[in-house]
């Protein structure tokens, strides 16, 4: 090894990976836009009381439409895994990470206790079609896991990115010499629950008046 070689800082082998809902970004989309139609309408040719209704009704349906399709997130990193959820993010050191399942839902499983990966939805009907399939030994290209080139037994998309995480964790928990990770941390969204509770509060009263 040349001394150019010594002082070079080994380059990262891995991108960090992104895992979204394409179902619920595209319906949260169409709500989105459904909703704005609706509102506006309201604002501009309905009377004093229909548009504070409308106000308060956009002011608690975007933010919570926006949070339940289009903020779910997981981001696995080399250091960490970063779950957004509707209403918290999960910043997970990958050696506090105890385990990953999928049931009837995605969780991430740790020591101080368990989340659900709200980006990673599980299909009961692609596990039907994947375990179909590979009972008539008919094994699509898959996109996710160990052995993605080369064809394995077909799986639900959940439980392959799955597969794909724990690669990851794997790959990190076995570096030589990590970096210190820190602890679990979570955060709650108050830019997204602060407008959902006003609009709430508002409506409720619209609605009384």
């Amino acid at each position: 090894m040349t001394s150019q070689d010594r002082s070079t800082p080994p380059q990262q082998q891995y991108a960090e990976r992104s895992y979204r809902s394409p179902a619920a970004l595209a319906g949260g989309a169409l709500l989105l836009l459904l909703g704005l139609w609706l509102g506006g309408d309201a604002l501009l040719r309905g009377d004093a009381h229909t548009r504070l209704t409308a106000l308060f009704a956009l002011l608690l349906g975007v933010p919570l439409v926006t949070a339940f399709t289009l903020r779910p997130l997981v981001r696995a990193g080399e250091d960490r895994l970063t779950v957004r959820n509707p209403f918290r993010t999960i910043t997970l050191p990958w050696d506090a990470v105890e385990g990953l399942r999928a049931g009837y839902s995605t969780e991430v499983i740790t020591g101080d206790g368990t989340y659900q990966l709200w980006a990673i939805p599980v299909s009961l009907r692609q596990r039907k079609k994947a375990g179909r399939q590979a009972t008539r030994g008919t094994a699509p290209p898959t996109r996710f896991g160990p052995h993605a080139d080369a064809g394995p037994v077909p799986r639900a998309m959940a439980d392959q990115a799955l597969d794909e995480l724990r690669e990851v964790k794997e790959r990190a928990t076995r570096r030589e010499n990590p970096e210190p990770q820190g602890e679990p941390v979570v955060r709650w969204s108050y830019p997204v629950l602060a407008p959902i509770v006003a609009g709430a509060v508002g409506l409720a009263v619209m609605i009384a008046v």
